[in-house]
Order: structure tokens, then sequence, then C-alpha cells
């Protein structure tokens, strides 16, 4: 039997996908473990693409040689490989075919895609920001990655319609208490390595409680109206979604027990029996065996 030469090419796209999540992220990749392996491969492509896109814009170009026009010129490119490939199906980068697959499957459109790939060419062209620059960039960097997500997830078996405003703000909600825990933790690598200033007329060396205070409010309450939207998914997709705001939910506990003068001299972690002890937690009451087995794995790595 003659093999199908564009599935089998789409498999191993796909499969060339998780492997970027497997190497960047064991915080998503744990939540994405209770999901179908579809629904799983899915987020997995749409992970892979916003982290390659990502890792051009925070120093892997730049350690290649690149200078700021080329860096753009790399991200522009690969966002026009990404709308071409959307249209098509098809793409000789294996992680934009990737993704393709899943945006055409699920109905992501470049009214998602455009916003993140401009707040990626902030992140090369601006180094301070205002208020509503850091909102902008938020949005495109984060909340529309979580809007990509629940495409996925509204097109799951067993997701019930109706509540779209309900995840839409729990979707975009739990997106950017992502990135500002991100902005938390790499405060000082953040100023000091790539000269970019997120907190609006903030300054990394006067950093005090009172700011981590302030900022950790936003991020809980960011999170609360995560949680309060996630009853309307379907059950694997909540659990899983459930399984990532609280691995952040402990991210937060972790920074606010670090001394505001600390936290630019080193990442804040989780440890991996903690992760495991949350895992096991959040989905004690519904995980196949499969899942049970590729626990201690993923937590390890």
């Amino acid at each position: 039997m003659r093999l199908d030469p564009l599935g089998h090419y789409s498999d191993t796209a796909t499969r060339s996908a998780s492997v970027v999540i497997g190497s960047y992220s064991t915080s998503f990749g744990l939540a994405c473990l209770i999901l179908g392996a579809k629904d799983r491969r899915h987020i997995e492509n749409i992970y892979a693409l916003v982290r390659v896109a990502d890792e051009v814009v925070d120093g892997a170009a730049a350690a290649a040689g690149l200078n700021t026009d080329a860096v753009c010129w790399q991200l522009d490119n690969l966002e026009a490989e990404t709308e071409r490939a959307m249209g098509c199906g098809y793409s000789t980068n294996m992680v934009v075919h990737a993704f393709a697959l899943t945006a055409r499957t699920t109905g992501i459109g470049t009214d998602l895609t455009r916003p993140f790939f401009e707040s990626m060419r902030t992140d090369v062209l601006k180094t301070v920001h205002s208020a509503d620059t850091l909102a902008a960039y938020i949005y495109g960097s984060a909340e529309v990655v979580g809007l990509m997500c629940l495409k996925v997830f509204q097109s799951m078996k067993g997701a019930t319609g109706g509540h779209d405003a309900e995840l839409v703000h729990a979707a975009r909600s739990l997106g950017a208490a992502f990135q500002k825990v991100n902005f938390l933790r790499d405060l000082g690598a953040d100023s000091a390595d790539l000269g970019r200033f997120y907190f609006p007329g903030l300054d990394p060396a006067a950093f005090n409680d009172g700011h981590k205070h302030e900022l950790l409010d936003d991020i809980r309450s960011d999170l609360a109206a995560a949680r309060a939207g996630m009853v309307f998914l379907a059950p694997p997709a909540r659990r899983a979604v459930r399984l990532a705001h609280d691995l952040f939910l402990t991210l937060v506990d972790r920074i606010e027990k670090v001394p505001a003068a600390e936290l630019a001299q080193g990442r804040v972690r989780v440890p991996g029996w903690h992760k495991a002890f949350i895992c096991v937690r959040v989905l004690a009451n519904a995980v196949p065996s499969s899942i049970t087995k590729e626990l201690p794995q993923a937590v390890s790595s």
C-alpha cells in the first residue's frame, strides 16, 4: 500500500511540535497530558509556534549574530509563512505546518496570529512600556494564545455551546496571569540582559515588596477570573486548564515568599516534587492509566 505522503509529513510535523513543548515547558507539557491525543497535539502545535517566535526575539537569533533588522526579518518571514500555511495547509517549516493544521481544524485565524506577531515585534523594537502599550503587548503575546487554546477546547468532544463571553474572559485572564508571572520571574534578566522594562514607571533596581504585592494582587485577580470560567469547558479541558492554573498559582505563592530585592537575582521555580503533588491533586479523580505512567518522566524533565 502506498504511503500517504501528506499524512506522513503532517504526523511527523506534529511530533516535532511535541519536542518543543517537552524541551521548553514542563508545566504546559504536564497540563497537556490529561488531554486526548488529538487535542493534546493541537495544544502542542500552538505552543511550538509561539515558542519558536518567542525564541527569535528572546536571544536565540541575536546569539547567532543577527542584528535588529535581521531579527525583525526572521520574525516577519515566520509570520508570512504562517499565514501562507494557514491558507494552503502546507509549509516546509514543520512547526509552522503543524500549527496550520491546528488553525485550519479549529478556526484559528489571523485575527489572533497578527496581534501575537505584533507583540513579538514589540520585544525587538520597544524597551520601555506605558500602561497602554503594556496592555496591548500582553494581549498579543499571551491573551491571544489563551484564545487559540480556547478554539481547541471549543472543538473538543463534549464541549457545549454558549457562555462564549465567560470563556473568552477566562482565557484572556489566564494568559495575562501567566505573562505577568513571567515578568516577575524574569525581572532581573529582562532588564539587565534584554534591556526591557515591562512595568510602567518601575525601576527594577528600586523594586520593593510594595510593588511586588501590588503586582501579585493583580495576578491573583486574573487567576480567579480564569478559574471562574473553567466550569464551562469540557471535562478534559477543564482539568488541563485547572492544572496549568494551579501550577502558576503555586508560583505566585512562592514569589510572595521571596523578598523583592532577591527576585532579580534568580528565577523562582516550583520543584519537581511539588509539581507532582499538584498533578496528583488535580488529576486524582479522573486520570487515565497512560497519563499516570507519563507523569514521573514529565515532572523530572
